[in-house]
């Protein structure tokens, strides 16, 4: 069972984080296992009938990871790329990296030209950090910095709770 918190705090009228924790039943060791090993994030990146085909993990700090989501056919089934660049590490403590989204080759993508709306955004800073919860669980807080307040927002916490569940169910397939 896991606890589900999301919250925003304001920054200004228009800016604010996302901000989502969890309380995995897995320890600290296997939920960070899930962010840094190829086939545990094809297990979990990607909204409710998305999929991973393809995760390239760079795991280190000035690493750059490349992460393929692939949407439904019923959406048009197109391949969707984001690159993690991972500028502070500690181990099964934080994750901090920079997400941009992506061409099938790492470079840096426009979200307007890849049909998404103006306010996706651009160098947009994320923090994990993992927690021991006791009892084998592990508490994760996941924050999305700087989001334009709007509806790119809405859909982006609903896909990052619709990411943790899946992530949730790979631990109990574990």
């Amino acid at each position: 069972m896991s606890d589900n918190k999301a919250k925003g705090t304001n920054k200004s009228a228009n800016k604010r984080d996302l901000i989502v924790s969890r309380v995995f039943d897995a320890p600290v060791e296997q939920v960070w296992k899930a962010w840094t090993d190829p086939k545990q994030v094809m297990q979990w990146w990607g909204p409710d009938g998305f999929t991973s085909p393809s995760a390239k993990i760079d795991f280190r700090e000035n690493g750059i990871s490349l992460v393929c989501m692939r949407a439904p056919k019923e959406c048009g089934g197109q391949d969707m790329y984001s690159t993690w660049a991972y500028s502070k590490i500690v181990p099964m403590q934080s994750i901090e990296y920079i997400h941009n989204l992506a061409d099938q080759d790492g470079r840096k993508a426009d979200s307007v030209t890849l049909g998404l709306p103006p306010d996706f955004p651009q160098d947009q800073r994320n923090l994990v950090s993992f927690k021991a919860a006791g009892d084998n669980k592990t508490e994760m807080t996941v924050t999305e910095y700087d989001w334009t307040v709007g509806q790119m927002l809405a859909l982006a916490e609903i896909g990052l709770n619709q990411c943790l569940d899946k992530m949730e169910a790979s631990f109990t397939r574990a």
